[in-house]
């Protein structure tokens, strides 16, 4: 797939269909969205957040006449928008205002305004850090990966949904923006302490090349952070860059997903076309393909973890069944549902659950996850290199 990505402006959304897959977990970082551009038509543009798979649709009529009735009122449209979506049991439902698409709009290039760290639910229930910004407000504060968040500015995260955690840590709900600041509870191996951080406007840097082992036997580490607006086109060209008998760790772990285009992309750098996933939207089956000319002969292994999400499950699904990587590390999230954008008089907009994407082998994500086919808790990272080196590709 190429050409570029269409934005939903803060002004509505833009009339031509197209896909996004969001941050499956969204991150404190940055809850970006985009596109991948699909034949024009008169619906509002699908897109993609993983979500529960016993979540009912929820009838988007029902939603736009709260809306309406709201607006006819003169009370919040969003607020009555959101109380429909939470009825629905979809807990990856959302309602944004235009300030909130507004940040997405910035997101998408990579752009946001936050602390510097991204966070997930973990098994327990909890709210866990799961990357830090290098140089962001809250690594100059002490927050590691793996620390809790309990609460912020005193009020408990409790069971909040991610997304509203989101929101609170970036300000969206209060309107604080570059400069003000948030008090962060922390958990760290039973210490508890508080902490407070100054937002700021923070640049993402989605991907990372370094070398690996010997000049002899060389071996190139490709870390995707997100798959934000760009960042398939620097998978392929570290890819290309490489010597041409290095092989290649591809480092998914703790990737809350991103755009669809730039997951395709990134796939197209190890395929040489072919099908890389398959979705529906309100039973209608699309497909996504990869781009021909990938380097096919490299020796690939793919690191991932829990952390690992949507769009990056998209890509690890692509790789793993069409036989391209050897996978390595925890189960991933298990994130991957389709969302229909709708636009809300006010500005506002509601994200509605329509459908699942699947891997090319025909496997849901959703709910589910990708197995690694070496499943490794501790050392990940080490025992990936070796495996690398196994296949020839150095390290």
């Amino acid at each position: 797939m190429s050409g570029p990505a269409q934005r939903f402006g803060p002004r509505g959304l833009r009339r031509g269909a197209t896909l996004t897959l969001a941050f499956g977990c969204a991150l404190a970082t940055a809850a970006a969205t985009g596109s991948l551009p699909r034949d024009p038509g008169p619906a509002p543009a699908p897109q993609t957040r993983a979500v529960s798979s016993t979540v009912a649709p929820v009838d988007r009529r029902e939603i736009e006449a709260a809306a309406a009735r709201a607006e006819a009122d003169g009370t919040s449209v969003k607020a009555a928008a959101e109380e429909v979506v939470s009825r629905s049991g979809d807990r990856w439902g959302a309602v944004y205002d235009e300030r909130e698409y507004e940040e997405f709009e910035q997101a998408l290039d990579g752009s946001y305004t936050g602390v510097g760290l991204s966070a997930r639910r973990t098994a327990g229930g909890d709210v866990a850090v799961s990357r830090v910004q290098p140089g962001s407000p809250a690594d100059r504060a002490g927050v590691r990966a793996g620390d809790l968040l309990r609460t912020l500015d005193g009020r408990a995260v409790g069971k909040r949904p991610v997304a509203e955690v989101v929101a609170l840590l970036r300000g969206d709900r209060t309107g604080a923006g570059e400069g003000s600041r948030v008090e962060l509870g922390l958990v760290r191996k039973g210490r508890s302490w508080t902490k407070t951080v100054e937002r700021a406007r923070l640049t993402t840097e989605a991907v990372t090349v370094r070398r690996l082992g010997k000049a002899s036997s060389p071996a190139v580490l490709i870390k995707v952070a997100a798959f934000t607006k760009g960042a398939g086109t620097e998978v392929r060209d570290a890819v290309r860059d490489a010597p041409h008998d290095a092989g290649i760790l591809l480092d998914l772990r703790a990737n809350s997903g991103g755009l669809v285009a730039e997951a395709v992309v990134a796939a197209s750098a190890f395929l040489d076309g072919g099908l890389v996933a398959t979705y529906d939207v309100r039973g209608q089956e699309q497909a996504l393909y990869a781009d021909q000319g990938g380097d096919t002969d490299r020796p690939v292994v793919v690191l991932v973890d829990g952390g690992t999400m949507s769009a990056a499950e998209l890509l690890t699904g692509a790789l793993q069944d069409r036989g391209r990587a050897v996978t390595v590390g925890s189960p991933t999230f298990g994130k991957g549902s389709v969302q229909m954008p709708s636009e809300l008089p006010g500005g506002s907009v509601a994200e509605l659950t329509v459908g699942h994407y699947r891997t090319p082998a025909g496997r849901t994500v959703d709910g589910r996850g990708i197995t690694p086919d070496l499943v490794v808790r501790e050392g990940a990272q080490q025992r990936a290199e070796t495996v690398l080196s196994g296949l020839g590709g150095g390290s």
